[in-house]
């Protein structure tokens, strides 16, 4: 899917330097990455599980996970270090464009009584968070075979400094934000 990258690169580039007065094109506010993250918590003992959600995410970003561990042991949550505690994935290039367009354009809208997003999730170095109750709103995921819905996250990070030029930059990618 070029279809974003190649808009981002003939439409979006265009207008962003054109209203932000911006001199050098490599200046220009950009998507760096994208990263997906799903905490595994009381299902990382059942090792079933935990390799269902492996390939549900998998399924979900086109790229296999990693698995990250705690850094630290607290008692009161029967957690050691060492152990698994989520899985992560961090998209860029190709993987990423098709992944921004497919969330833009047919996951959002997919959402129950969905009206837009948030502008609240946009941080102050322009970067962007998102957060799902349940991961089966991808329509990769078949929630007949899913035993329970586990919650993710998404961050989209940008090159921008200013939470402004990130929001117009998300703006014009085609993010839905609400009115």
């Amino acid at each position: 899917m070029q279809r974003l990258k190649e808009r981002y690169e003939k439409e979006i580039v265009p207008e962003l330097i054109k209203e932000f007065k911006i001199k050098n094109k490599m200046a220009v506010p950009k998507v760096i990455k994208v990263v997906v993250n799903m905490g595994i918590g009381s299902s990382m003992k059942n090792k079933e599980v935990k390799e269902a959600l492996i390939r549900d995410l998998a399924v979900i970003t086109g790229q296999h996970p990693s698995t990250r561990l705690a850094k630290v042991s607290i008692a009161s949550f029967a957690l050691r270090r060492g152990m698994p505690v989520g899985l992560a994935v961090t998209l860029r290039g190709e993987r990423m464009y098709s992944f921004i367009d497919k969330l833009f354009s047919i996951v959002l809208p997919r959402l129950r009584d969905f009206r837009g997003i948030s502008k609240k999730g946009l941080d102050k170095s322009g970067n962007y968070t998102l957060g799902f109750a349940e991961h089966i709103v991808f329509p990769e995921i078949d929630p007949a075979k899913v035993g329970a819905p586990h919650g993710m996250e998404i961050t989209i990070v940008t090159s921008s400094k200013e939470p402004k030029e990130a929001e117009k930059l998300f703006e014009l990618l085609g993010m839905p934000f609400e009115k």
